[in-house]
């Protein structure tokens, strides 16, 4: 083979041109623009392609066409080399503030869709590629300020980017805002019109869409390159063959001399398995045009290797835009159903339906491709050296795993109606095909519990009227075997029967008989019984029905179980909910808020918001790295309790890069062993002798890059030894049987309420000794635990950290390192998000990282993978409950007595504040006599920490839990039984000592009546019953729900100063985490400041900026945390403003009496010139009487549930929440959704779980089912 030139790899980044003549192959797209580029908005959240945060929009020029591909794709798997002659725009491209900000980053600030602001700029990109997208389709004009997109499709835009803070119905309205069939009025509350405007005006405030914004221009440097790339250095190539030829001599000629080749397509694979070598040689196969050509003719449909995903389904579809629809165009149809609900949007985009097959041959991943193409009867075409056969998918599955010399190229669909017409068979004969995917979500990357693909060739029995099966292929996958496989066992009972229930039922029994999961298989139960309900619903509708075939099937209804479903609702004129929404679909805000105190509590827009959107605002890891900084990764603990004996890496890594391995033994003299701490105890920051729990760090590697770091920590070969330990406590059962408990302090255990034995004693019931357990549940911040250390001169250092609490952080430091905290300065500017996850677990991030460059003298940074978080986090407390309660005939409860068992893991954290919180929640109902006993147990578990309302969402769920089962077993509505048990103003005082308030302030009895006739509660529970008489398969329920919620104000710092032009800098011990803590401090200083009354002050709001928590700059600042920050920083804020006023106002008296009136801007420069001191601080102390109060809330919430499957849906739900007066209703509005749809997460969908060892099962998206 002749060698090729080595050439250079060029590409446009936002416009800018990049060409790189050396490129490690293994380089993704995102490494590179975030360490080697200015743009910083595509950010790294998981790795895997499933969140979203890395989403960039890929252009593509076809010369022969003279056409721009564009399309979006996860920059976290795209390889760097595959994007040779491509222009890349992230969302910085899209608009910025020195050229501007895209309409799409300005309704992002406007309808509130951004909190933390993490995951926004992928947002923005994804929708954007649908806007440019649509914009090239021939769909009508829209109107002005509209694009081509429909509500669907705007929708669908954003279906693979998570977000974990705002519950995504905002997100959802600035989509469909660009939607030319969007109805104004169903968008909801934003900052650009107000209530009662007209839509015209409506539509005119919105910031204007400029649909030749999407024209996205194509760098005409890019027309001009070739296309076959070749990459070469010492250590690594990139090959990009054109040719099938050239591709067989590479794999011949690196075959013979045992080279480490990695064949890729778009490496998207990448996200479930990582590489754990390097490789010497790359070779790209998306240059081969055999490869990627799509071919139909009358035998059937032939997609190349290489075709992406997202292009099949195109594909596929395209034949069911003809008028006539046979039964082939109509399982091509269902293919390419199925195909859009695997993985996400940015993720078909570029990966290859060969690749997926690959996977599922090689590796035995749970392919929904693969099995819906194995009842489908698909072949596939193999190369193997020169020789070239077609296989069955089934025989290609069955065989040993596919070598390095055999390359996939092709898969048929073959066209079954041409088998059929060739028979004599009667024409009356159909094939009826439908495919089946139960998965954690709906949408995204979640893998399946099971996937199913069915197809049958039916035909009506003239003498009976009934349906026979004349054949079927029943394939199934993802319930833990090797690879899909079909029911051949079921196939044969069924085939030649005339269908019948006595049949069905029968095929029922055989199914849960075959399909039956490995024991180490999560959820085994479930997955059998799915497999009988997707059965069952496809089978169901033909028992007796043969004229369902013709009429239903045909005429469009192409999911069967949908057929009996809609004629049974028709028939009963019930509503009929087809097909599960995208996304919410709507949400409607009333707001019952003052303006007495404007600017405060006015829905302002959030501060920073378009900066987030465009992804300008700097987080830790944007910082750009100063020079010499290395990078650190963590080793820890695979065992729940061993003796470490050593530590090793693997020899290639010892050498190249790997700069030290920094371990409790590098404490200096002086320093402690400290990672955390709490006012209850530390946790040390490395194992010393014995690991105490998985995940306990045992070393922290220090290597040239991030990548490196990782590779080297994950390939770390640790010695354990047990011996002479006792078994590892993984249970609070073991817990309690060898008595490993935490001690709760006094002042922290709640006090018991009333005589429980007088309580007993009055009941006419009793439910004794019933049990529950809640679980875990993970933060998934989208932003992991991450801090840069800079030392600094005289044995200073500098921490950039990503925190909850800089103030403990800062101390840990000092001890860890052995120096004086005036040495010390932790900054935080803003948290990717938190939710509790960045108060305590960040402090030893920020410690190693400090730890290691005060050892070696350079700065050191971390970014924790998302697989070594998740490990590591600890999460929600879970906790296993026993209760037995009395009770009257009337429902009313007279005792409750529980016994607690709190998993809190191997140290103490937080952990002894949760018998207060559980209690605390459980309150929330007058129990008559409550008692309880709860133990904080130590398990060798990581140490759980604080979660979003951490016991008290627990001790929420307990009292509900407690109240049904009460309802239950008197057979009354337990709606009755909650109002029943509601407190009175005397009751609540007996049960919240010291927060009770005044009896006007206990509003929950109005909130619990208004929130009946608001939600319309009574007539909806009628037509819940009535809905539940006529289904069969799908059933609904609708529920009340009272809470109670105490909070705890702290003592904040607050520090303003006012520069010599007027403008503001304020500064609060609080962290801004998405949770709009600055810009409600912004208002509180515009509103205390306007108190001097000068000309100007109104527009004081866009003269204020709120800066970095500094620890230097603003000590004593706490944690944030409790929802109270915002709160007592604002007051803070206020008394400092104060000062200053009482400052100005003599100069102000004076210069007004010589001028008659004077502006800000002049009364401030002549304050400077005058002397007098414009800054001010303040320490807020709450007074015993204001310390702690209560919040009240309610919500009805209606939900369905298909039986078959186990989906679940939310199909509304009403909440009323009292919280005084809102400083910004905006910003709580959007914690009060976000909070919502994390705690649907926690109850409904999201795990966290362990093995045997400790070792947490959900270690990655995929296996991951967080709801946002």
């Amino acid at each position: 083979m002749e060698l090729k030139a080595p050439t250079s790899l060029v590409f446009g980044v936002n416009g800018e041109r990049f060409e790189l003549s050396h490129v490690d192959p293994s380089t993704t797209l995102l490494e590179f623009l975030r360490t080697r580029t200015r743009f910083k908005s595509v950010k790294l959240g998981c790795g895997e392609g499933g969140c979203g945060a890395c989403v960039v929009l890929i252009s593509k020029y076809n010369p022969v066409l003279d056409q721009v591909e564009d399309f979006t794709a996860s920059s976290c798997l795209t390889l760097l080399c595959s994007i040779h002659g491509c222009s890349i725009t992230t969302s910085e491209g899209i608009g910025n503030t020195k050229e501007g900000f895209h309409s799409i980053h300005e309704r992002f600030a406007g309808f509130h869709a951004t909190q933390c602001g993490f995951c926004t700029p992928g947002m923005c990109v994804s929708l954007f590629g649908t806007l440019v997208n649509t914009e090239k389709t021939s769909c009508p004009e829209p109107p002005a300020g509209f694009s081509k997109v429909t509500i669907t499709e705007a929708e669908k835009a954003i279906a693979g980017n998570l977000c974990r803070c705002t519950g995504y119905r905002p997100i959802a309205d600035v989509c469909k805002s660009f939607a030319a069939d969007v109805d104004i009025e169903d968008l909801g509350f934003n900052s650009f019109w107000r209530k009662g405007d007209s839509k015209d005006l409506k539509v005119s405030r919105l910031p204007q869409y400029d649909r030749n914004q999407t024209n996205n221009r194509f760098p005409m440097f890019l027309k001009e390159i070739r296309h076959d790339v070749l990459l070469a250095s010492e250590k690594h190539s990139w090959h990009r063959p054109i040719s099938l030829p050239e591709l067989q001599s590479l794999l011949k000629l690196n075959h013979a001399n045992g080279t480490r080749i990695k064949i890729v397509v778009s490496n998207t694979a990448m996200g479930y398995y990582k590489d754990k070598e390097g490789y010497d040689k790359y070779i790209d196969l998306q240059g081969i045009l055999e490869l990627s050509r799509i071919r139909k003719d009358r035998t059937g449909i032939e997609i190349g290797a290489t075709v992406t995903i997202s292009k099949a389904i195109e594909a596929l579809k395209e034949e069911s835009r003809s008028d006539f629809l046979s039964d082939y165009v109509m399982i091509l149809e269902r293919i390419a159903d199925h195909m859009s609900k695997v993985a996400s949007g940015f993720i078909r985009n570029t990966a290859s339906v060969g690749g997926n097959l690959v996977m599922a041959q090689k590796n035995n991943f749970p392919s929904d491709i693969a099995t819906i193409l194995l009842a489908v009867d698909a072949m596939v075409h193999i190369m193997t050296g020169t020789q070239f056969e077609w296989l069955t998918l089934e025989e290609f599955l069955e065989r040993p795993p596919l070598s390095l010399a055999s390359v996939l190229l092709s898969i048929k669909i073959p066209n079954l109606e041409l088998n059929k017409s060739e028979t004599s068979e009667p024409r009356s004969s159909r094939f009826l095909f439908e495919t089946y995917r139960a998965s954690p979500r709906p949408l995204g990357n979640a893998l399946p519990y099971l996937n199913a693909g069915f197809l049958a060739k039916v035909s009506p029995c003239k003498d009976s009227g009934g349906t026979v099966i004349d054949t079927c292929r029943l394939s199934f996958g993802a319930y833990g075997t090797k690879h899909a496989i079909r029911a051949k066992n079921v196939e044969e009972f069924l085939a030649g029967k005339l269908l019948s229930f006595s049949i069905l039922y029968e095929a029922v029994n055989l199914v849960t008989a075959s399909i039956v999961p490995k024991d180490d298989t999560s959820h085994t139960t479930y997955r059998s019984s799915l497999a009988a309900g997707f059965i069952l619903q496809f089978f169901n509708p033909l028992v007796d029905s043969p004229e369902r075939i013709t009429n239903g099937y045909l005429n469009g209804h192409t999911n069967l179980s949908f057929v009996k479903a809609f004629e049974l609702t028709e028939n009963q004129k019930q509503v009929h909910h087809d097909k599960v929404p995208t996304l919410l679909s709507s949400g409607k805000q009333v707001l019952e808020a003052g303006c007495e105190y404007r600017p405060i509590g006015e829905p302002i827009m959030k501060s920073g918001a378009a900066l987030q959107a465009s992804g300008e605002a700097v987080f830790v890891d944007d910082i750009p790295s100063p020079s010499n900084c290395l990078h650190g990764a963590y080793i820890y603990s695979a065992k729940p309790l061993a003796r470490v004996k050593s530590i090793k890496l693997t020899p290639e890594l010892q050498l190249d890069g790997v700069r030290d391995i920094i371990s409790s033994k590098d404490i200096p003299n002086g320093g402690e062993n400290i990672g955390s701490k709490t006012i209850f105890g530390i946790e040390p920051l490395f194992a010393e002798e014995i690991a105490r729990c998985v995940g306990e760090r045992l070393a922290f590697v220090v290597a040239d890059t991030q990548k490196l770091a990782d590779m080297a920590a994950n390939s770390a070969v640790v010695d354990y030894d047990t011996e002479n330990l006792e078994p590892p406590i993984l249970s609070v059962e073991d817990a309690v049987e060898r008595s490993s408990f935490f001690e709760v302090p006094p002042f922290l255990y709640p006090n018991h309420v009333g005589d429980i034995s007088k309580g007993m004693a009055e009941a006419n019931h009793k439910i004794l000794s019933a049990e529950m357990k809640l679980g875990s549940q993970y933060y998934f911040y989208m932003e992991t635990q991450t801090a840069l250390a800079v030392p600094d001169e005289d044995n200073c250092i500098t921490v950039y950290s990503s925190s909850q609490c800089p103030e403990f952080k800062h101390s840990v430091i000092a001890r860890c390192l052995g120096i004086p905290e005036n040495n010390v300065r932790v900054i935080t500017r803003r948290v990717g998000g938190g939710f509790g996850g960045k108060a305590i677990k960040a402090m030893s991030v920020a410690a190693s990282c400090a730890l290691a460059a005060q050892k070696l003298q350079c700065p050191v940074r971390m970014y924790l993978n998302r697989k070594t978080d998740m490990i590591m986090a600890g999460g929600r407390h879970p906790m296993k409950i026993t209760y037995s309660v009395g009770f009257r005939n009337d429902g009313k409860i007279t005792a409750l007595e529980l016994q607690i068992l709190v998993n809190a893991g191997i140290y103490v954290d937080i952990s002894t504040i949760m018998p207060h919180n559980i209690v605390s929640a459980l309150k929330k109902y007058d129990w008559g006599a409550l008692s309880f006993d709860i133990k904080v147990c130590r398990t060798n578990h990581p140490s759980r920490s604080a979660m979003r309302g951490p016991g008290e969402v627990q001790g929420s769920f307990i009292a509900e839990a407690i109240i049904e089962n009460v309802a239950a077993t008197l057979s009354m509505d337990v709606d009755s039984v909650r109002s029943t048990n509601l407190h009175t103003y005397k009751s609540l005082q007996s049960f919240y000592e010291y927060s009770y308030g005044e009896p006007y302030e206990y509003t929950l009895p109005s909130i619990w009546s208004k929130l009946a006739v608001s939600a319309n509660y009574d007539q909806r529970t009628k037509m819940v019953q009535e809905f539940n008489s006529i289904n069969t398969w799908k059933k609904r329920g609708i529920s009340r729900v009272p809470v109670v919620f105490q909070l705890t104000l702290r003592p904040t710092p607050g520090k303003v100063s006012i520069f010599s032009d007027g403008s503001v800098v304020v500064e609060v011990g609080g962290t801004e985490v998405g949770q709009g803590l600055w810009t409600k401090v912004k208002q509180m200083a515009a509103y205390a400041l306007s108190a001097i009354q000068c000309d100007g002050t109104e527009g004081l709001l866009y003269k204020v900026r709120v800066v970095q928590s500094d620890t230097v700059s603003m000590i004593q600042g706490g944690f944030t945390a409790g929802s109270t920050t915002s709160e007592s920083s604002c007051e803070a804020v206020r008394l400092s403003c104060n000062i200053l006023v009482e400052r100005l106002k003599p100069l102000k008296e004076k210069l007004q009496e010589e001028m008659g009136s004077i502006k800000w801007e002049t009364l401030i420069l002549q304050a400077y010139m005058q002397a007098v001191n414009l800054s001010a601080s303040s320490f807020y102390v709450p007074s015993n009487n204001s310390m702690s109060y209560l919040n009240y809330g309610a919500a009805v919430s209606e939900v369905e549930i298909d039986l078959l499957n186990g989906e679940t849906r939310f199909l509304q739900t009403d909440i009323i929440y009292d919280c005084g007066q809102s400083l910004n209703p905006a910003v709580d509005l959007g914690q009060i959704e976000g909070a919502f749809v994390q705690g649907l997460g926690f109850f409904m969908l999201e795990e966290y779980e362990t093995n045997l060892d400790g070792l947490v099962l959900q270690d990655a998206l995929g296996t991951t089912k967080s709801l946002q």
